[in-house]
């Protein structure tokens, strides 16, 4: 059985953040907000908060809170369609990783700014030829002195012109199996090297690119945990990505004006339709929760 937690005064809190920005229109509700609306001075007041980081250690800034109190924070900025892609990469994938895999100077050096809305994060995994498929990435990193040169191509990288730093999965051996010889880095977008080409949508909006990386220095620190072990570690840290509420609450403000639509129109077979999608929400709900449950006990 799950232990009963009490979110409500983190959903309270959460609420009238949002309702303060709504009614001060300094931003607009809208679908996929967790992509494609960037806000870094919303993302600094959920900081100011303690929203952010909040089931990480408190020696690293964080909330040392549960993760299905991190879900009840997640749920109710979706479901406001709030500005939240400025740090939504960080917190909800990167610095897990970090805290997983990452060394003392790199978890010291990168939590705290993520936590305070400080460094704002990009992934560099897809690739021209590699998109869903990770393992056929061909980014390499070599060794060069006491750390590594990395020469690659990445694609789909959202906010990557606004980004402090971005996640690299690269080739640092080449194996039998190509799943095996991947490692994971972190660079400076400010880096020698990197190169930011935008990807403009149908709809005119800027939030993909395309990114160079040409002989990037990165030290070896900033190598996320062992080389050749990025397979196993990526994948886990995907499971932090889908195991999430963003695919089914992002349109949650569409299925809120249908269901006001349907309720003016009081007929019965828009009432069973509109029920047939509240109760996939429902049970699309209980899973996240069932996840935030296994991740609190230690569950990958």
């Amino acid at each position: 059985m799950m232990k009963h937690i009490d979110t409500t005064t983190l959903r309270i809190t959460v609420r009238e953040l949002v309702e303060d920005w709504t009614n001060t229109r300094r931003f607009t509700p809208r679908t996929d907000s967790w992509a494609r609306s960037f806000d870094p001075a919303f993302s600094k007041e959920l900081a100011k908060r303690h929203l952010l980081g909040i089931s990480w250690p408190v020696e690293y800034g964080g909330g040392g809170r549960s993760n299905v109190e991190r879900l009840a924070v997640t749920e109710e900025l979706l479901r406001a369609g709030a500005p939240v892609a400025a740090h939504w990469m960080g917190d909800r994938q990167i610095g897990p990783a970090i805290l997983k895999y990452g060394n003392d100077r790199l978890k010291q050096e990168l939590l705290p700014g993520i936590v305070n809305a400080e460094y704002m994060f990009c992934l560099g995994m897809s690739e021209p030829s590699a998109g869903s498929d990770l393992a056929a990435v061909t980014t390499k990193a070599v060794r060069a002195g006491n750390g590594w040169s990395i020469t690659g191509h990445k694609i789909w990288t959202s906010h990557a012109h606004r980004a402090t730093h971005a996640y690299v999965l690269a080739r640092t051996s080449t194996e039998e199996r190509k799943h095996q010889g991947l490692s994971e880095f972190i660079i400076d977008m400010s880096d020698p090297g990197v190169q930011v080409d935008p990807i403009v949508d149908l709809t005119g909006e800027h939030h993909f690119n395309e990114v160079h990386l040409t002989d990037v220095t990165v030290p070896d620190y900033r190598l996320l945990g062992l080389p050749g072990n990025g397979w196993r570690q990526v994948t886990e840290q995907l499971s932090f990505e889908r195991g999430g509420p963003e695919r089914f609450l992002s349109s949650y403000l569409v299925l809120r004006v249908v269901i006001e639509a349907v309720d003016r129109l009081n007929d019965n077979a828009y009432i069973e339709m509109v029920g047939g999608l509240v109760a996939r929400l429902a049970a699309l709900r209980r899973l996240c929760l069932e996840v935030a449950h296994a991740l609190d006990r230690g569950e990958a």
